[in-house]
Parts: C-alpha cells; structure tokens; sequence
C-alpha cells in the first residue's frame, strides 16, 4: 500500500509483529536449536553406550552357561580314576561292578549338578561294559524326559561325519560345540568332547566320548529383545550367517535373513554386534531408530516447553508496552463492525488530545449522521409499504362486493326471499370479519373464518352442487398472515373451474419442517387449465397462482386475483413467498400459498386465546 507521498506504509501491528519476531522468536530459536542439538548427541552417545553394555551383558550371560556346562564335562574328563575303571575288559562280574558301583553314580552326580536341562550321551570304546540307554520312539525328543542320561559303545558314532571331523585332541583344550545328528529339528546344540587317557598327557588315547546336548533356548534364555527395546531383535547367527535363534519383532526376523528381499529395511535400524567365542557364533541386535529416538525426543520436546515458555514470558513485556496502542485500536475496530453489521448506536471515548481522539470523534460523528438518516429512510419506506398494503387491501373488497351483490340481485329478481335474506347475512359477517378493526394482519383461525363466512353466502348460491372441504392443523391457526389470502381463490374456482354442475373444493393448512414456513393449498376438481394458460397467468404478475381463472376476462385483468394475493404477501413477508400454481386440464388446479411462521402479539393471544380449530368439512 503506498500513500500519495510515494512511501510505503506499514501499520504499527505489522510492525510490531515484525519486531516481536526479529528480536524475540528468532534469538530465542536459534538458541534452543544449538542446545538442543549438543544434548541430542549426548543422549545417543549414552544410549549406544548403554546398548552396547546390555549386549556384553547377553553374551557373558551365554557364555557362563557354555562354561557351566563345559565344567560338567570337566567332571569326567579330569578324573583320575575313571580311565582306570573303563581301560579294565574284564566281563562278567567286574563290569558289572564297574558299571554300578563307579560310572552310574559318577554319571548320575554330573546330570544331577547342572542348572539347565540336559541330555548326556557317554560313548565308551570298551565294549565289556554294558549299553545303558533308554529307546526313544523315533521322531522324538529324548530331551523331553528332562536331565538324564544314556551309556553307548563308541562303535555307534565312528562312522558319523560329525566324528570323523573332531579336531585332533588337545589336552584339556579340545572343546566343540555343534548341532548333530537331530538337534537341529529339536533346537538344541550339543557339547561335544573326548574321553582321553590322562595318565600319559603326551599319548592321550582316546577310550571315550561326551556328548551333552541342551536347548538354545536355555543357552540363550537372555536373548531378550525386550531389553534393548520394543520392536527390536536380537539374533544369533553360526556359520555362513545362518541363524541359530532370535528374539523380537517377526518382520525384522524376516528382514535379517542373507539374501533376503526385505533386507533393505534394516537401513531404518542401527546394528550393533558381539562374538560368541566358544562357539563363533555372532550375537547382533536390531534396534530402531524410535527406540535410539526416544530420548532425543524428550530433549527435542523439552527444548521447545523452554522456547515456548521464554517467548511467553518475553510475549508478557512485549503486551505491557503494545498494551496502550491495541486497546485504542480494539475499540476502534469493534466500532467499526458494529458499523458494518448495522448498528450505529456503539460509540467510543479517548482520554488525551491525540490521533485516537480525532479519529473517535469523527467515527461517534458518522455514526450519529447515519443513523439519523437510516431512521428517516425507515419510516418513510414504512409508510410507503403500509399504503401499497392498504390499497391492495381495498382492491379485493369491492371485487368481491361487486359479485355478491349480482348474486343477491339475481336472487330478489326470482323473488327467492329466504335464500336473498339469508345471502345479506352472510354478506354482512363476511364484512365484519374483513374489516377486523381495520388491521391488515390477522390470525390464521379468522383468515379461515372469514372464508368460511364467503363459503356460506356461495353455498346459498349453489346449495348441494358445492362442496368445500376444510384440513387445517390446528397448531398453525395461533400464527398471523395478512388477511384475505384464501377467499380470492376459492371465488376463482367457483367462477371459472366448473366442470359440469357440482365442484368439490379442498383447502389444507400445515406446517413445513423443512422450511419452517406455513403452506396453503386450495385444491379443486374443475375443469384446470392449460400450460400455456399456468404460463401466462404466472408470468403476468410478480408471482403465480390462481385456483382457475376463466378465459373470458379482459386482457387487463387476467391474473388479477394472483398479483393481489402474492404482491401483498411478498410486500409484508418478503420475496421467498407468495403464490405458485399447478393446473392440468380435465384434472383440476392446485394453488399453494406459502408464508412465514409469525406468532401473533401478546394482545393478540389475549384477545383471541380461545381460538381453535380441527379438521371440518
């Protein structure tokens, strides 16, 4: 925006705005983004720094129990007095004895002192002591029948490739750990480990063999993913990077799999790994990002709760020294929408001699002016729009007037006394309820009464041969409409829709939920009209709608009756209502009339608070 001087103008709230941001928002940002980031690469820091111990924590875990259970196989490999007892090939008694009184007991103290659940197999090369084993069904798991264990003779595994395999001995040193034979379909791995003679360290024949097969499951019972993280993994891997166990979230199992398609989205994990070395395995867990994350959010969101709360407490110094000037300017502005919505009543005082001051006084000025000239414009369209009701009004009176009293004529001239005096009456009620203290306005409940009254000066006319039909809702009659809507339209069809000598006529008052508006209808069965007929009636006027108007009138006043009715409804109501028609020919015509939903005044409901109505015929 540039004023006539050629610079461009700023409003002080821009301004100050402008301000505000440079000299608070930014610094204070700036700030919490560099100390935010020196605390969010510590808190990774030590988080990898605990993630990394949790994992040397798993793998010495893992590793005291190889241990445990290497030092069970250490309680048979370093006895003394075993090689003595099993180099004897004496059979008969002295095996037996062997058997019973030394590798029984011997084998079952060593079962017996293991923490976990095991399965040992003792393979013999002297083949004068007894096998003792039980004969599993096949396809099973021995390890099922818990701590036990089973005596072979050393001829059963010598042809295994597994055997065949072991690396040369090494005293004391010469320790495998392997799946064999079916550990692998049971999940287990076995210990497995030469019987030697020790008596000879640099001979070390061999005159046995130990096989103590467990669960991975036991092995690796602190394999936990859960304490590294929800959603994380960890996995155990032997040989070509095949895994051997793992714990965690199944669509990263699927992911850490060689070779596999998913593998691209371990790139959303960071990877940290440890060696197993008693068996070679690697010990690798997967550990989101969120989790790693989950801290650095902390610091992010307390970083932000210490921004936000700096620029609300430098926001509160700022609103003391802007205080002065937005209050001055809110008022001006309320002003001015209460303007904009019409009304021009608010008015606002300054204090002091400044630019506020001029600029309330020429508003409390304008104000003042226009609502004068409002006021002046309002009664005079009043009085204007009072007149054209009136003179509406008084149009349809002496129309009506005029056929009634040719009506009482032609009855006086047949000398039919009764039925002329009776029409009087009738007339003379019809007239006092039309004129109705003079008031434009009346209820619904004596808008139907006067044009019942017209209906029984008609019925003296036509007798049996008219038949008219009343279906109000009662709730409606309570409600004002300008008066006379009804009466020109039954006149209408009892002028122009006969069609043979009787007419029936059916006029229906409800209330329309969708609209909030109330709906007439007068529906006869005479003779309707034709479209082009609905088409000029409708367009001769500023609304449609008449009952049947005949064809034999004057070009002047064809739709007279329509354009009374809809100019003075849409003149006291408003342009959504008025008068539509509907008319088919040899089928009859159906006139609706909506209006507004208007409660009657206090006065009103007093003087009229016995008004009710049904549903007559």
């Amino acid at each position: 925006m540039r004023p006539p001087g050629g610079k461009l103008f700023l409003p002080f709230g821009v301004k100050l705005f402008i301000s505000y941001l440079v000299l608070i928002i930014v610094p204070i940002f700036m700030f919490g983004y560099i100390a935010n980031t020196i605390l969010v690469n510590s808190y990774r820091e030590q988080m990898n720094t605990n993630l990394t111990g949790t994992l040397k924590q798993i793998r010495d875990n893992i590793a005291y129990k190889m241990e445990d259970t290497q030092r069970l196989s250490d309680l048979l490999y370093f006895d003394e007095s075993l090689p003595l007892e099993l180099m004897r090939y004496e059979e008969g008694w002295v095996s037996y004895q062997t058997t019973k009184k030394l590798l029984i007991p011997k084998f079952r103290q060593v079962t017996d002192s293991s923490n976990l659940r095991i399965w040992m197999s003792i393979y013999l090369k002297n083949e004068t002591l007894p096998e003792i084993y039980n004969a599993d069904p096949q396809g099973t798991d021995p390890l099922t029948r818990g701590n036990h264990w089973d005596l072979y003779h050393l001829n059963r595994i010598q042809n295994k490739p597994w055997y065949a395999d072991f690396p040369p001995e090494e005293y004391g040193k010469t320790v495998v750990w392997r799946q064999v034979e079916d550990d692998g379909m049971f999940g287990r791995i076995s210990l497995l480990r030469r019987l030697v003679d020790t008596r000879d360290p640099m001979k070390l024949e061999t005159i046995g063999f130990i096989r103590i097969s467990v669960y991975l499951s036991e092995i690796f019972r602190s394999v936990d993913a859960g304490k590294i993280g929800s959603g994380s993994m960890l996995s155990v891997s032997g040989e070509g990077g095949r895994r051997m166990f793992a714990s965690g979230e199944s669509g990263l199992l699927l992911a850490s799999e060689p070779g596999s398609k998913a593998e691209f989205e371990i790139g959303r994990y960071t990877m940290l790994e440890e060696t197993l070395p008693e068996l070679g395995w690697n010990l690798a867990a997967y550990v989101p990002n969120s989790v790693i994350e989950k801290d650095t959010r902390k610091v992010n969101l307390l970083t932000l709760i210490i921004c936000l709360l700096s620029v609300g407490l430098i926001s509160i110094v700022a609103y003391g020294v802007s205080r002065f000037f937005s209050r001055r300017v809110s008022k001006v502005v309320s002003v001015l929408q209460r303007f904009q919505q019409g009304d021009f009543h608010k008015r606002i005082h300054y204090r002091g001699n400044d630019e506020f001051t001029i600029i309330a006084g020429s508003l409390n000025k304008l104000g003042e002016q226009t609502e004068h000239l409002i006021q002046e414009v309002y009664v005079t369209n009043l009085k204007k729009k009072e007149a054209e009701l009136e003179t509406l009004q008084a149009q349809i009176n002496p129309h009506f007037l005029y056929n009634t009293l040719s009506s009482i004529s032609r009855l006086a001239k047949f000398g039919q006394v009764d039925k002329q005096h009776q029409m009087v009456m009738n007339l003379a009620k019809f007239y006092r309820l039309s004129l109705n203290e003079g008031q434009t306005v009346i209820s619904i409940y004596h808008e139907i009464e006067q044009a019942q009254a017209y209906i029984d000066i008609q019925q003296v006319k036509y007798g049996e041969r008219m038949e008219v039909h009343f279906d109000i809702d009662p709730q409606i009659v309570k409600f004002m409409t300008v008066k006379l809507i009804l009466q020109p339209f039954i006149e209408n069809a009892l002028q122009h829709a006969w069609r043979g000598d009787r007419i029936y006529i059916r006029v229906v008052g409800r209330m329309d939920a969708g609209t909030g508006s109330i709906v007439f209808q007068i529906i006869d069965d005479g003779s309707g009209m034709t479209r082009e007929r609905v088409e000029e009636l409708s367009g001769s006027g500023s609304g449609p709608g008449a009952a049947a108007a005949g064809s034999g009138t004057s070009q002047q006043r064809k739709g007279y009756g329509i354009r009374n009715v809809n100019d003075r409804i849409k003149l006291y109501f408003g342009s959504d209502y008025g008068v539509s028609l509907y008319s088919r020919p040899g089928i009859g015509t159906c006139v609706t009339i909506r209006i507004p939903v208007k409660p009657r005044s206090r006065g009103e409901q007093r003087q009229n608070g016995h008004d009710h109505i049904g549903r007559t015929g």
